[in-house]
């Protein structure tokens, strides 16, 4: 399946016209699934919060002892959600974001859950990497780590990057780190901290994130009928 023919990086299927009453960017918004949609729009508005002076960044970084200390626990999401401050860097960022978070959580079925719990693997495992390497800021290792998931999750797509370069889906991380080289003189710790995530994770099906759940939803039943019939 060749998805290189739409944006950037590939693209899948376009949509087969507007629904009625909703312009583009209203419909585009609205197909996203709801983990995708939040973490979007999230993002978006606090760009525009630090842009218009109501906050800075020094207040969403993470820090072990901010948070654990100081228990400033927002900062737990927020290291998550700023991705600088609004500019064509942002937008680059968002469109990778939205695209690669979008396609794994259509994969992952109608329910949010399963998508919710591989997001929690991935944070958890970015916040207790951030001490060691410091990265304040953790959203693009986040995008970062979905990518790679992503890339080999789907090994015979194809894609082309500004319709020049075609290469198959497991090589879009490498592509990204060798145009950040290029445009940025060096490769972002961050994006390389993604990707030990994302390969750390991607040997696990899909289905584990599915199982646990299934699991945990089992002992809580468990659990509420003997508290029944100690009753």
């Amino acid at each position: 399946m060749d998805m290189g023919d739409n944006g950037m990086f590939g693209g899948g299927a376009a949509a087969g016209g507007n629904a009625a009453g909703q312009f583009p960017l209203e419909q585009w918004f609205y197909e996203m699934p709801i983990c995708t949609r939040f973490w979007t729009t999230a993002t978006i508005a606090t760009s525009i919060l630090v842009q218009c002076h109501i906050i800075t960044p020094f207040q969403l970084f993470y820090s072990f002892r901010a948070v654990f200390v100081k228990n400033q626990y927002w900062r737990l999401l927020t290291t998550f959600l700023y991705f600088g401050p609004l500019s064509l860097d942002l937008l680059f960022h968002v469109f990778f974001l939205q695209r690669y978070s979008r396609l794994l959580e259509e994969s992952s079925g109608r329910s949010p859950a399963q998508f919710s719990w591989l997001l929690l693997y991935a944070t958890v495992l970015l916040l207790g990497l951030s001490p060691l390497l410091s990265i304040p800021f953790l959203g693009s290792a986040l995008s970062s780590s979905l990518v790679y998931i992503w890339s080999r999750r789907n090994p015979e797509t194809r894609l082309s990057f500004l319709g020049l370069l075609v290469f198959t889906a497991p090589y879009l991380p490498w592509v990204l780190m060798a145009f950040s080289l290029v445009l940025h003189g060096t490769v972002p710790k961050d994006e390389i901290c993604g990707v030990i995530v994302g390969h750390s994770m991607s040997p696990f099906p899909s289905s584990l994130f599915t199982f646990t759940l299934f699991h945990l939803s089992q002992d809580r039943v468990s659990c509420q009928k003997f508290i029944l019939t100690r009753q």
